[in-house]
Order: structure tokens, then C-alpha cells, then sequence
């Protein structure tokens, strides 16, 4: 090649390769840089690297050029066509004692009565399971107890050998039934759609949580004015500061504000803070403890006030209220002691000590004998 053509093939690679436009700090200038080239080598290295301790090779593989992005979407789009499609089973409901063995035996033991494979089955029928007809067996495993999950992937060679594992659904294991369906299917998973906003019951309060201690209620006016009239926040605050201390309630006009802000995911996030949002309790909604009435109440009420009041004139002249009726006490007999079953009463101390012999203050003479050995 001539050195023109060369100077074709550099001009041309540095047009395709991708280059950042930054400002340098000191002369304002801007500056291109060049994403595919490795990092420049820093005062320490080009020390070591004069003296010899350093080996340019084994720095290359710990920190290798980047790829260029066309490069890296081509190498995608090859993986994923070149990975093919697994066919498989996932089984659930498994003893934590199941073993691949126990996997093997079960599914050969149970397909032994279908026809052997050939390419004149269709699709998906079910056929004749080989050991050599298992690509895969994944038991995931706990790491603390080292037992199985209760679950496990099998791949197998063609359908046919999938849907006739599928047929075995609901027949036993170790004790237990066992739950096979497609490894590809995720059917009878709850969406997130259906999944509860909040663990506390609909409001028209929002309680926001995780708030940092410089939050203000403008900022939070600010951030959830979109999503409804806001009546009042109120903000929990230190008394010394006056900062925020982490947490505060917004009342909205109705339920539609809190339910709009659950929902919606900019709400989330405010002062690069992941929000806490609930529904809040609404103590408007709440009836006082004096007015809380037990069962046993209500019904000595509902008993009293169940007497026929007269219709007639004269008879309301007359009638007289019922005097309320008091339970009466079941009259108990009371408990009799025999006193001869009694134990004798212990005189007190004084008592028992009045009579006994005083001893003298004096230093008594030892009568013992000393004994040697």
C-alpha cells in the first residue's frame, strides 16, 4: 500500500471512530478525545516502566481498549442468533430430599408405555424418555441448609419430549404433587398492574417517607402539584433546626391526588432520594373511644328500650316505664374453715426466746485435746 492509501485508511478509522468534545479547565479550550483508546499511563507507571517493573502486556489484559459501539450491537444481534431456543420443563412443588436420580427414574419410569421417538411424530406428541434424552438438569440449591429450592429446570432435545414431561403434572414425588409446565410460559403470575398501591386502605392523605432534612413545602408542593389540589402539609420538623425530619402528610382534596402520585413514577424520586409513598391515615374517618360501644352494651340497650309503646292518648298518661332489671347475685355459701385442720400458729420471737438460758460474757476456757499426727 502506498503511504496515500494509508493516509485514506487513518483519516477514514478516525472518522468512524467515536470522539467526545469536553472543555479543559485551564485554557477553556476544547479538547477531542478519542473513546476507543486506552488510558494514558500514569506518573507511577511510566516510572516503572523506565526502570523495567513494569510489563505493558499484562496491564493490556487487566485494562483492555473499549470496543467501539457498532462493533459491541453487531456481536448482540450475532449472540442471540446464534443461541438457540430452549426446550424445557420447569417441575415446582418438590421435596427438599429430591435428587436428579429421583428426577431421572420418575420421568422413565412414568413414559415407559409411550411410542419411541421418530421424525414421523408430530410436534407435540408425546413420546419415550431416555436417559440420554436429558440436555439439562438445574436444581438450584440453598446456600445455608444446602437443600434443594423446591424447584428445577429440564431441557430436552424436541417437543416432543417436553409435552409428554407435561402430561406427568400433577402426579406424585416423594409425597408430594408435583406442578410441570412450559419453562417459557409464565402464565398464572400476578401482574404488577394487579398488585395493591399500598399496604394501608385508600385515602385522601399521602404519606411521603425517606425525605432528606433540607425538604421544604415548597419543594413538596413543587413536586406533587400535577397531581391534585394539595389542602395541607404537614411536616414533621426538629425543634432546634427546624429541618425536616424525614417524613411528611400531604392532604389532597380528594383520593384521586395520593392514588395519581402512588402510580406515577416521577413521584418517587425527589433530591435523588427514593420516596416512601403510602396512603395515610385519615383521622377524620375515625370515631372516639367514648362513642365505641361493646356488644354487651348494645344489647342491655336494645333490651330495654324493646317494650310496646302505647298508641292511645290516654294510655300514654298511664303508662309507666319499665323499672330496669338488675341481674341478682347468685347467693353462694360461704367458705367454713375448721380450725382443727389448722396448723399451729408459731409464737413470735420474743416470746420464745423470753425463757432461754443467758450465757455469760466471759472468755471460756477450751476443754478440747489437740490431736497430732
Amino acid at each position: 500500500m502506498s503511504k496515500e492509501e494509508i493516509e485514506a485508511t487513518e483519516s477514514a478509522a478516525e472518522e468512524t471512530t467515536p470522539k467526545k468534545r469536553t472543555m479543559d479547565e485551564a485554557t477553556g479550550e476544547e479538547i477531542e478525545i478519542d473513546l476507543n483508546q486506552s488510558a494514558p499511563l500514569s506518573k507511577k507507571q511510566k516510572r516503572l516502566l523506565r526502570k523495567g517493573k513494569l510489563d505493558l502486556a499484562k496491564l493490556e489484559k487487566k485494562n483492555p481498549k473499549p470496543k467501539p459501539a457498532n462493533i459491541e450491537e453487531t456481536e448482540s444481534s450475532e449472540e442471540k442468533e446464534k443461541k438457540p431456543e430452549r426446550i424445557g420443563v420447569w417441575i415446582g412443588n418438590l421435596s427438599f430430599d429430591t435428587t436428579k436420580d429421583d428426577l431421572i427414574r420418575f420421568i422413565t419410569n412414568k413414559t415407559t408405555d409411550l411410542p419411541e421417538f421418530s421424525t414421523d411424530l408430530k410436534e407435540t406428541e408425546p413420546c419415550q424418555i431416555n436417559e440420554k434424552d436429558f440436555v439439562r438438569i438445574n436444581l438450584p440449591m440453598q446456600h445455608q441448609s444446602k437443600k434443594i429450592k423446591g424447584f428445577a429446570y429440564i431441557d430436552f432435545p424436541t417437543k416432543n419430549h417436553q409435552s409428554s414431561v407435561i402430561q406427568l403434572s400433577e402426579q406424585h414425588l416423594n409425597g408430594r404433587n408435583l406442578l410441570i409446565k412450559n419453562s417459557s410460559s409464565f402464565e398464572g403470575r400476578p401482574s404488577k398492574e394487579d398488585a395493591p398501591l399500598s399496604k394501608n386502605p385508600p385515602s385522601r392523605i399521602l404519606f411521603v417517607g425517606n425525605l432528606s432534612f433540607d425538604t421544604t413545602n415548597e419543594l413538596l408542593t413543587q413536586h406533587f402539584q400535577h397531581c391534585g389540589d394539595i389542602i395541607k402539609i404537614r411536616m414533621a420538623t426538629f425543634e432546634d433546626t427546624g429541618k425536616c425530619k424525614g417524613f411528611a402528610f400531604l392532604d389532597f382534596k380528594d383520593e384521586e391526588g395520593p392514588t395519581k402520585a402512588l402510580k406515577d413514577k416521577s413521584c418517587r424520586k425527589l433530591m435523588q432520594r427514593n420516596l416512601r409513598l403510602e396512603y395515610g391515615e385519615d383521622r377524620s374517618k375515625r370515631t372516639p373511644k367514648n362513642l365505641v360501644r361493646k356488644p354487651e352494651q348494645q344489647q342491655e340497650e336494645s333490651s330495654s328500650s324493646s317494650y310496646n309503646e302505647p298508641t292511645n292518648a290516654a294510655a300514654v298518661e298511664t303508662f309507666e316505664k319499665p323499672a330496669p332489671v338488675y341481674r341478682e347475685r347468685q347467693n353462694k355459701p360461704k367458705r367454713t374453715f375448721n380450725n382443727s385442720d389448722r396448723k399451729p400458729e408459731r409464737p413470735k420471737s420474743s416470746v420464745a426466746l423470753a425463757g432461754a438460758q443467758r450465757q455469760s460474757a466471759a472468755i471460756v476456757k477450751s476443754t478440747g485435746k489437740k490431736i497430732t499426727f
